[in-house]
C-alpha cells in the first residue's frame, strides 16, 4: 500500500507553526514508504540538514502526534514507529525477522471484525490489528 500524503500540507491545515527543520522532517515522513522510528528520521532528516538534532525530531514527532497528522504504532520490537495518519483504514502485517511491515486491506476479515463485535453484544466502532509472522520461504529453508 503506497500513500502520498503531504505532511506539510496538514501542518499548515491545523495550524502549526512551518519552521525549515519542521519542513524537512514532514518531507521525509511524507516520502517515507516504510514505517520508520526516530531515529531512522532523524537519519533521513539529517542527510538533507546536518544541524536537526535527534532532539528536534522527538518533539516534531510528538507535535504532528498530538495533531493527529501522525500514527504511533508499537509493533513489538521495542520502538515507537511513525506513520501519517491513514485516510483509510488498514491494518499490518509485521515480519518479525526483518522488521518489514506490510500493510493490508481484508474485506471477509473487517465483517467478521463487525461479526464478532455483534455476536459479543457490542457495535465495532474502532480496531486495530496486527500480525506478526515469518516468511513462508524462511520457513522451507529450515
Amino acid at each position: 500500500m503506497t500513500r502520498t500524503i503531504d505532511i506539510e500540507a496538514l501542518c499548515a491545515e491545523r495550524g502549526l507553526r512551518i519552521t525549515d527543520q519542521r519542513r524537512v522532517i514532514a518531507r521525509v515522513l511524507s516520502e517515507s514508504e516504510d514505517h520508520p522510528d526516530v531515529e531512522k528520521l532523524h537519519e533521513r532528516a539529517s542527510a538533507s540538514d546536518p544541524n536537526i538534532s535527534i532532539a528536534t525530531v522527538y518533539r516534531t514527532v510528538r507535535l504532528f502526534e498530538e495533531a493527529g497528522i501522525l500514527e504511533r504504532h508499537d509493533f513489538g520490537d521495542g520502538r515507537a514507529r511513525y506513520e501519517p495518519a491513514p485516510e483509510a483504514h488498514h491494518d499490518h502485517l509485521i515480519d518479525v525477522e526483518s522488521g518489514r511491515v506490510v500493510e493490508f486491506v481484508d474485506p471477509e476479515l473487517e465483517q467478521l471484525q463487525r461479526q464478532i463485535a455483534e455476536k459479543l453484544g457490542y457495535r465495532l466502532v474502532d480496531h486495530r490489528m496486527e500480525l506478526y509472522g515469518v516468511a513462508l520461504d524462511r520457513d522451507r529453508k529450515d
